[in-house]
């Protein structure tokens, strides 16, 4: 029954607390404390209970019930040039996205596991009056992922995973539009929130050929998100009776969206040149062609010019890969000491960049603790993100001319374990 309530109240806190990242395009890859010390390199290792996140098929490892959970906070930080005047991100921002894992093994082939995890989150706040507030002031999206899973050894080597994706995602967004046709107030606002669940599916192999060795191959399918909400206009109360403006025109109403996230595959080797040392190099590969465009469909007509009731802006973004490599060493029976490297290509081309998600190729560096001891294991982590910089090239879309420079993000990860 203890178990029980706690599995219940970590899905809560994910529920309660899921927050955005500061990603290569708005994945999110912060799962443990472990995880991100290795540079995420643990497909090939899976071997411990947030493998549910990156490899479910290694849960057959684990022995009787475990459970892990955690959290990472980033504080991301970016200038951007943007109407020939710097600005800088709002400082203070603070992200935590949370991860909770559970696994059982039910006998000796047979495992069980879930996780709540976020795979998904965009945080990029600007004052409201800087260069690029038509394009977007505040972009916030945060998601949550329930996935259970069931793992099989089906030989002694060779162990397979499937598992089913209840996601929930909430979108937010504030912009500004200009007024100057009808007035001397420059500005309008239009607050967009909305949310819903999609839903996907995992597949995960792990194979061990040798006492040495390990590897691992896991995909994760798109899923389509289907959110409702609210589209809030903030204009002067006489808007509206200047001549050639429809009643209708900047009031509030419904809205509702479509958008496919994702699938991907991800491989890993794990070798262990000796019981005390291991490393693991490999690869993400991402399918973010599949985010071709952003829709927003609106109740009501909601702009003068004509009697609109959508608004698309194309995205078209590029497959893209992600490369990693993680050592771990058992310093003493106690300690665990851990490193890793990330290379983290863009999908944002050129030609559809904004400043919702002004990003670029990112490198991260990694280190990290592990201490265990009885049945406890404790894991902390620091990486310090780095965003190269690049121009942006102003659009008939709001997007003005700009610059990324200076883009970076620490983040500080602790997970806390117990196995049953």
């Amino acid at each position: 029954m203890r178990t029980l309530k706690t599995w219940v109240m970590a899905c809560c806190l994910v529920l309660l607390a899921a927050q955005a990242s500061f990603a290569a395009g708005f994945g999110i890859y912060e799962w443990s404390a472990r995880g991100n010390a290795l540079g995420g390199a643990t497909v090939g290792r899976a071997d411990d209970p947030s493998a549910l996140a990156t490899n479910p098929a290694g849960i057959t490892q684990l022995d009787g019930m475990q459970v892990l959970g955690g959290f990472t906070a980033i504080h991301p930080v970016l200038d951007v040039k943007a109407d020939g005047k710097w600005y800088s991100s709002d400082k203070d921002s603070l992200w935590i996205p949370p991860h909770f894992f559970a696994t059982w093994k039910v006998n000796d082939r047979y495992s069980i596991g879930l996780g709540t995890f976020s795979r998904f989150g965009l945080g990029s706040v600007f004052d409201e009056d800087w260069g690029g507030r038509y394009n977007s002031y505040e972009a916030i999206i945060e998601s949550m992922s329930i996935n259970p899973n069931v793992a099989v050894k089906v030989t002694d080597k060779l162990s397979a995973a499937f598992g089913v994706e209840a996601m929930y995602l909430d979108f937010s967004k504030k912009q500004k539009f200009s007024l100057a046709k009808f007035s001397a107030y420059p500005d309008g606002d239009l607050k967009l929130e909305a949310d819903g669940w999609g839903y996907g599916f995992n597949m995960a192999l792990h194979y061990q050929p040798c006492q040495y060795a390990k590897l691992g191959l896991s995909y994760r399918s798109p899923v389509t998100m289907k959110v409702t909400g609210d589209a809030d206009f903030t204009t002067p109360s006489w808007i509206r009776a200047y001549p050639g403006v429809p009643d209708v025109a900047f009031t509030d109403t419904s809205a509702s969206g479509t958008v496919t996230l994702p699938d991907s595959f991800a491989f890993g080797v794990a070798m262990y040149p000796t019981e005390k040392f291991s490393v693991e190099v490999g690869a993400v590969y991402t399918l973010w062609s599949k985010y071709d465009e952003l829709k927003i469909n609106y109740g009501d007509p909601v702009l003068p010019s004509a009697t609109p009731t959508q608004s698309i802006q194309a995205k078209n973004w590029d497959d893209v890969w992600r490369f990693n490599i993680g050592v771990e060493y058992a310093a003493l029976d106690w300690l665990d000491l851990r490193a890793g490297y990330v290379f983290d290509q863009s999908p944002v081309q050129d030609e559809t960049i904004d400043y919702m998600v002004p990003a670029n190729d990112r490198h991260l560096l990694n280190g990290g603790l592990g201490f265990h001891w009885d049945n406890w294991m404790v894991d902390v982590n620091y990486t310090y993100l780095m965003i190269m910089d690049r121009d942006i090239n102003g659009r008939d879309d709001g997007v003005r001319d700009g610059e990324i420079d200076n883009a970076d993000a620490h983040m500080v990860g602790l997970s806390v374990g117990y196995k049953f």
